[in-house]
């Protein structure tokens, strides 16, 4: 439990030294008592079928295709036969009312209580809201969120996401996604919060926080227990494709790509997805030393780990490291392990009976699993209440919850660029609105949203506004011609038709200004890999096309990554990045577009600039040099679009009279500096103040810059506000080559918006415990 210490630093946010967690929460007494009585009347059979996950698919009769329903026959072997203890994914394979996920899930629960007189455990991945639930309140994607830079605004985007997906009876969701996003050609870049550790750690926590509660061994009713996904360097493969292998060091997944989870966990998050590929020919579902090592020993750890989809069969039929799928199951539950995610084959509770039975996989293993397993329903109060009481949740998509969604999609969208003050448009400004973007609600949302693909969403989302509708309400003059628009639903989501540049160029010579809405059509997972970056061709030929009529234009980016947009960049004035806002992005956009809301969202990745040159901002000292001389004279400047971090404003800020009182520190110091910003414009705004830190001599290579700490403020026109940023000082430590945290002594350039000073650690210090320490 969180003692009253911890509490109050939550309250006042982030603006202490982070890493004053206590050590990771366990389970109560009360709790652990009941498992043990449980889990002692269990038969083998029906400790196996606690750990088996299968999709609803499995219970539903689609013999008639008009009229699917929910199978007692099925039922009775699922879980009757087999004790399946997990469903999981959409009923119907769409997304559907409350009243129906109500109907599906108390059917599938009533049956689970008759036999075992143990509840099932429900999950779905509803990532930006409850995305799979018709009139549910959707938020824009995680990538929105991080480029926001608002934990406020994650924390309540999460609680409401909770309410709606506990009003459906469904007590787990697979979020938040905390996957570093470092390759922009990754197709789930814009499920992660962006590419740095600092941003993906804030904003996870603050999702844990928002969904589950204060106490994480007894979650509201109407709350929902997280799930990490997905551990770990997911978003980092070699090629770039979806669900293969990365190649990150040992040191580089202790220091980055393991902390964002490391400090969920000590949060309170309740569960874990594991990511489906593998690193160093290692699949992470089979690695026990990272499972079972740095997750449940290491941290002390009582929660789940569940499978990505298929994944453990994956071990046999994919990656070769098991020669049969029994076999892949004995690896799999070996490492680590707890539910395993076999959609649609209940094999698997065959298998580990027989791998019990053979002695291959112990029966403290599954003790230990089913322990775990227990626990989580425990938590979630479904051993009390395991249905849901429909009437308590009559705050469902309210109009509180849409303010909300409409915030976080204003205040994630980033002004790139806006030549001689080109924005804000007046509202008689007569608008040539073009691109196959711009009347779409699929665009807006992306994947994961009524549909897998998202490809229902125009469907589904038409009490929405898409750009164009949302323009047609705040100015008086909107003409829209498409000029290239993407295939029907049933086609690949990457098809694109040229239907009318001309009539878009000739429709120009009646507007005031051209706005171009281009990008990316909604993708999800493995379909949407791609093999070239740029811009699709298509597009890039409107945009040249009417940059003849010398109009000026502005761009807007709609897209889950950064298409690069090099060649036309250079034609327009203005460029917006809208990224997946969400269901109330149109609305958004307006308000932004008008000046009604002014910009504050920053760049949370390296915008490319060309496709063979892609790069972190946390990039080494030998990535950016002069031209070498001599004979090879090769040149290593790095070369971006845009830099992480950055986005414009209608408004200026200025920074001056940075301090510190920690010019000298060691070890066990908290490190505290405080600028002043003062906002020169004449319209209010937000402005992200961000702490930096540079290591400027260390025995391993350091990073040129590594945000450290962050905090939105927002300022009226002349308004100067103190902000005050703290750390530890073992932040500042870094993982050595032998695999150790270590805080050397030397100095350290630290940086808040245009203000640096340069402090220095006084001893070097190696710490004994492989985690990042605590203050």
């Amino acid at each position: 439990m969180k003692n009253l210490f911890y509490l109050l630093i939550c309250a006042l946010g982030w603006s202490s030294c982070s890493h004053l967690n206590p050590q990771t929460f366990r389970s109560d007494r009360e709790i652990e008592a009941r498992i043990e009585k449980i889990l002692g009347g269990l038969t083998l059979e029906e400790k196996v079928g606690q750990m088996c996950q299968l999709t609803v698919g499995m219970v539903i009769d689609n013999s008639d295709p008009q009229n699917p329903f929910i199978s007692d026959a099925l039922l009775d072997t699922v879980i009757g036969h087999y004790k399946v203890g997990s469903i999981l994914n959409i009923p119907f394979g769409i997304g559907q009312p409350r009243e129906v996920w109500l109907r599906v899930i108390n059917k599938i629960q009533q049956r689970s209580l008759d036999e075992l007189g143990i509840p099932c455990i429900y999950g779905v991945d509803q990532i930006h809201g409850a995305s799979y639930t018709v009139g549910a309140t959707f938020f824009p994607q995680g990538i929105n969120m991080g480029a926001s830079l608002n934990c406020d605004l994650m924390r309540r985007s999460s609680e409401i996401t909770a309410y709606e997906t506990r009003a459906c009876g469904i007590p787990w969701n697979f979020a938040p996604v905390m996957d570093l996003g470092r390759d922009p050609r990754w197709p789930r870049m814009w499920e992660s919060y962006g590419e740095d550790v600092c941003i993906n750690t804030r904003m996870a926590v603050a999702s844990v926080s928002g969904m589950q509660g204060d106490d994480p061994n007894h979650i509201a009713p109407n709350r929902v227990a997280a799930c990490l996904k997905h551990f770990m360097a997911y978003g980092v493969p070699v090629s770039g494709q979806d669900r293969t292998p990365s190649s990150v060091t040992r040191n580089a997944l202790r220091e980055k790509y393991f902390i964002p989870f490391m400090e969920s966990i000590r949060e309170g998050a309740l569960s874990l997805m594991v990511n489906s590929a593998s690193n160093d020919g290692m699949p992470f579902h089979a690695n026990h030393e990272l499972l079972t090592g740095w997750l449940k020993e290491e941290l002390d750890w009582d929660g789940l780990i569940v499978t990505d989809w298929n994944d453990i069969y994956n071990l046999c039929d994919r990656d070769h490291i098991a020669a049969t799928r029994k076999e892949a199951v004995a690896l799999a539950i070996n490492a680590g392990i707890d539910m395993a995610m076999v959609p649609s084959d209940w094999k698997f509770c065959d298998y580990l009976r027989e791998l019990v039975q053979e002695r291959v996989v112990p029966m403290s293993r599954i003790d230990d699993a089913v322990r775990r397993v227990l626990r989580l329903k425990m938590r979630l109060g479904l051993f009390k209440e395991p249905f849901i009481k429909a009437e308590e949740f009559d705050r469902f998509a309210c109009d509180e919850f849409s303010a909300v969604a409409l915030q976080a999609a204003e205040e994630s969208m980033i002004l790139l660029k806006n030549e001689s003050d080109l924005l804000p448009l007046k509202r008689s400004t007569r608008i040539l609105l073009t691109g196959p973007n711009a009347h779409s609600m699929r665009c807006l949302n992306g994947g994961w949203s009524y549909s897998w693909q998202g490809d229902r969403c125009d469907e589904f989302a038409g009490e929405y506004h898409t750009i164009y509708e949302a323009l047609n309400r705040k100015f008086d003059h909107v003409i829209w011609i498409p000029g290239v628009e993407y295939g029907t639903s049933e086609e690949n989501w990457q098809t694109e038709y040229v239907t009318g540049i001309d009539r878009a160029v000739a429709a120009a010579a009646h507007a005031d200004v051209i706005i171009a809405c281009v990008g990316e059509n909604s993708y999800c997972e493995t379909p949407g890999n791609i093999n070239d970056l740029n811009l699709s061709s298509n597009q890039q030929q409107l945009v040249r096309a009417l940059t003849v009529t010398g109009k000026p234009m502005i761009l807007i980016l709609n897209e889950g990554r950064p298409r690069l947009v090099r060649e036309i960049e250079p034609l327009v004035q203005a460029i917006v990045d809208i990224l997946l806002p969400g269901n109330y992005g149109g609305d958004a956009l307006a308000n932004l577009l008008a000046g009604n809301a002014n910009f504050s969202g920053r760049l949370p990745f390296t915008y490319p600039r060309w496709p063979d040159a892609l790069a972190t901002y946390d990039f080494k000292p030998c990535q950016q040099m002069g031209p070498m001389e001599g004979e090879y004279n090769y040149d290593a400047v790095m070369d971006v679009q845009w830099p992480f971090g950055y986005g414009l404003s209608y408004t200026r800020f200025t920074y001056s009279n940075f301090k510190t009182k920690c010019s000298e520190f060691r070890d066990g110091d908290c490190l505290t500096f405080s600028v002043d910003v003062t906002n020169t414009g004449n319209r209010s705004g937000k402005e992200v103040v961000m702490l930096w830190s540079s290591d400027l001599v260390a025995s391993l290579t350091p990073d040129v810059i590594r945000l450290r700490n962050f905090e939105k403020i927002e300022l009226a026109p002349g308004e100067t506000r103190t902000v005050t940023l703290s750390i530890p000082a073992s932040d500042l430590a870094f993982v050595g080559y032998d695999g150790r945290w270590r805080l050397e002594a030397g100095e350290f350039r630290i940086r808040m918006g245009s203000e640096a000073t340069v402090i220095r650690c006084s001893e070097t210090r190696i710490y004994e415990t492989p985690n990042l320490p605590q203050v």
